[in-house]
C-alpha cells in the first residue's frame, strides 16, 4: 500500500492521477455525491441551442430565475437569493451575521468552519452520537443551547452521516433558538434525494420564522458541480437585502441562467433521479444489513455512510483497493468525531454499484 497522509474531496481526481497513476477519467468518483444520470439530455439542448446568450448581460435581478426556482420549491420568488454556488452565500452571510461563537452539528462539511474562522468566529460542536446512529437527540441538543451562540449550521440531510432531522423537529429547535436570537442556517444540498423529502425540507417554516435561510445548490441532484449555481430561500427580507447589497452583480452568468431556467423544470429527469436512488438506496442498504463485517446507519441522502467492524481492516485499507480498481470512495476519518473505521459512497448506476460492493466486502 502507498503510505501517504492524503485524504480526497470527491473533486480531487488529480490528486488521485499524480499519486496512484490512474487517469482521473477512467475514475469513478462515489465519492462526488452527484448524480450517476449526468446532466439532462434537456438541459444540453437547451444549452447548445442558446449558446448566443453569452453575448449579452443577463438580468441584474434574475427575475425570471429566481421564479423558476420559487416554483420548484414551493415559495415566494422574492425570497430567493441566488449565488455563484452555495459556497458563495455561505460566505455573504458569515460577512453579514458576523458570528462571534457558531454550533455546529458535526460530523459534517468542513466548509462552515472555514467560513467561520475567516469571519474571526470560533465553531463549537454538537456531536451526533454513533450509539443513537447518528440521529440528531433533538432535546439534548436544545438543552446546549444558549445566548453565547449566534450561529446555528445544519447541514440536512447530514454530510457524511446520511441522517436527517424532520420539519417537525426542525420547528422545536427554531423555537429554541428564537429565544436565544440564534439565527438558523441550513444546508439543504441532498434534500431533493430524500424519499421523505416533504418531511424533511425547511422551506416552508421560512414562512413562520425570519430566524432561518436553507441553503441550496445544482451540484449534486443536477449534477452541475461546475455550473456553479447556488440559491437560498429566507422569509427574512432584511437579510434578503444585506446580501443582495453585499453580493457582486453578475455574479451568475448568462449560460447559468439559462441552465437553472431548464432544470428547475425537467420533471422526468427530476423523476427518473428520484426513482434511480430510491431503488439502489434500499437495495444497497439491504445487502450490508445482511453482513456482520459492516454496520451501516439508514440514509436519507444519495450517499451512506458505513462503519467497518473488521478489526483488520480500516478506511484507508478499503480506500486503496477500491482506487486500485478505478473506484473512489471517501475515506471519513479527517470528518470530525469519525475515525479510521467510516468510509462513505454515494450511489452511482447498478452496475457501477455492483462493482463497488464486490470490491469492499471481498475477502472482508
Amino acid at each position: 500500500m502507498i503510505k501517504h497522509k492524503d485524504h480526497f474531496h470527491g473533486s480531487d481526481l488529480e490528486k488521485i492521477e499524480e499519486i496512484y497513476g490512474i487517469k482521473r477519467d477512467e475514475i469513478i468518483s462515489f465519492s462526488a455525491n452527484v448524480n450517476p444520470l449526468g446532466v439532462s439530455p434537456m438541459l444540453r439542448h437547451s444549452l447548445a441551442e442558446q449558446i448566443d446568450a453569452i453575448t449579452t448581460y443577463p438580468d441584474r435581478e434574475y427575475t425570471s430565475l429566481r421564479k423558476c426556482i420559487a416554483g420548484y420549491c414551493g415559495t415566494e420568488y422574492e425570497n430567493v437569493i441566488v449565488g455563484n454556488g452555495s459556497t458563495e452565500l455561505i460566505s455573504l452571510f458569515i460577512q453579514i451575521e458576523h458570528p462571534k461563537k457558531a454550533l455546529v452539528i458535526g460530523p459534517t462539511y468542513s466548509e462552515y468552519e472555514r467560513e467561520i474562522a475567516l469571519g474571526g468566529g470560533t465553531t463549537l460542536y454538537y456531536p451526533l452520537r454513533e450509539s443513537n446512529n447518528f440521529r440528531l437527540d433533538t432535546e439534548d441538543f436544545i438543552s446546549h443551547l444558549n445566548e453565547s451562540i449566534d450561529l446555528l449550521v445544519i447541514c440536512n440531510p447530514n454530510n457524511p452521516t446520511s441522517s436527517s432531522i424532520t420539519k417537525k423537529e426542525m420547528r422545536h429547535i427554531l423555537d429554541a433558538c428564537k429565544q436565544h436570537d440564534i439565527y438558523v442556517m441550513i444546508d439543504e444540498s441532498y434534500v431533493e434525494f430524500a424519499d421523505n423529502m416533504d418531511e424533511i425540507s425547511a422551506v416552508p417554516l421560512t414562512n413562520y420564522y425570519n430566524n432561518i435561510i436553507i441553503l441550496r445548490g445544482t451540484s449534486k441532484f443536477f449534477a452541475a458541480p461546475g455550473l456553479r449555481l447556488g440559491y437560498a430561500i429566507t422569509g427574512n427580507r432584511d437579510l434578503i437585502k444585506a446580501i443582495n447589497t453585499r453580493k457582486n452583480p453578475w455574479t451568475i452568468n448568462s449560460l447559468a441562467v439559462i441552465a437553472g431556467e431548464t432544470m428547475f423544470t425537467d420533471a422526468s429527469y427530476i423523476r427518473q433521479t428520484k426513482e434511480l436512488i430510491s431503488s439502489e438506496r434500499a437495495r444497497i442498504l439491504k445487502i450490508f444489513r445482511e453482513r456482520t463485517d459492516f454496520k451501516v446507519y439508514d440514509p436519507s441522502a444519495n450517499f451512506l455512510l458505513v462503519r467497518i467492524l473488521s478489526d483488520e481492516l480500516t478506511s484507508q485499507d478499503l480506500f486503496d483497493r477500491a482506487i486500485r480498481q478505478k473506484m473512489m470512495i471517501r475515506d471519513c476519518s479527517t470528518f470530525p468525531f469519525l475515525d479510521n473505521k467510516y468510509i462513505r459512497f454515494c450511489f452511482m448506476n447498478p452496475e457501477d454499484n455492483d462493482r463497488l460492493i464486490s470490491c469492499l466486502i471481498a475477502d472482508s
